[in-house]
This record gives structure tokens, sequence and C-alpha cells, in this order.
């Protein structure tokens, strides 16, 4: 069963740091692209950051540039985002997620396996 489990979420105060983790099951996750999405109150979900299939080339959104990292580990099949900096306009639901597509936008469209979300809330 192709499964996605994020964790790391939680309650943190602006500038500290958070990192989400997604453990992949059921499927080698070296072999798709990756992202994180996030999803506030009131708002359509968006791309945080992906890391592409095709050669490994990573997107930020201008919002978090300079703040988050992704990353994966292929021996533990899992991804990450560090959180640094963090800022109360960070407070989402944040979500992993694969892409079958070698050329995958960093859109939700472009994906198609998801993870349940973790909260993340930053206060000011």
């Amino acid at each position: 069963q192709v499964q996605l489990e994020e964790s790391g979420g939680g309650l943190v105060q602006a500038g500290g740091s958070l990192r989400l983790s997604c453990a992949a099951s059921g499927f080698t996750l070296d072999y798709y692209g990756i992202g994180w999405f996030r999803q506030a109150p009131g708002k359509e979900r968006e791309g945080v950051s992906c890391i592409s299939a095709s050669d490994g080339s990573t997107y930020y959104a201008d919002s978090v540039k300079g703040r988050f990292t992704i990353s994966r580990d292929n021996a533990k099949n899992t991804m990450y985002l560090q959180m640094n900096s963090l800022k109360p306009e960070d407070t989402a639901v944040y979500y992993c997620a694969i892409s079958g597509l070698v050329r995958a936008m960093c859109v939700t469209s472009d994906f198609g396996t998801w993870g349940q979300g973790t909260q993340v809330t930053v206060s000011s």
C-alpha cells in the first residue's frame, strides 16, 4: 500500500525552527519527484518546495527562500522540510506529496499521492 506519513509539526514561536518528516512506505521514494505544500485557513493549497525527479533540481516559493530547506534520505525512504526563522504567516497544514511526472511543476495538480498533513502554528 502506497502511503506517506508526515510528522514534526507543532507550535513554535516566531523565529523558531521545526523539521517536518515524511516517511514513505509501499514504494521507493527516490524514483519520484517530491514536494511539500501547505494550506492556511481560507486559502488554496500552495507549493512550498519541491525536488524534481528528472534532475534533482529544487524549487522554493519566494516566501520561504533562504529559510526552508527540502531534502530526502533515500536510505530511510524519507523526505524532510527544515524550516528556520519561522513567521506567523507560515502557519498552515503542511502536506508532503509525490509526483510520477518526470518534469513536475511544484503545483498540486502535478502531484498524485499525498500525506494526511501536519499542523504548523507559529505564534507572534
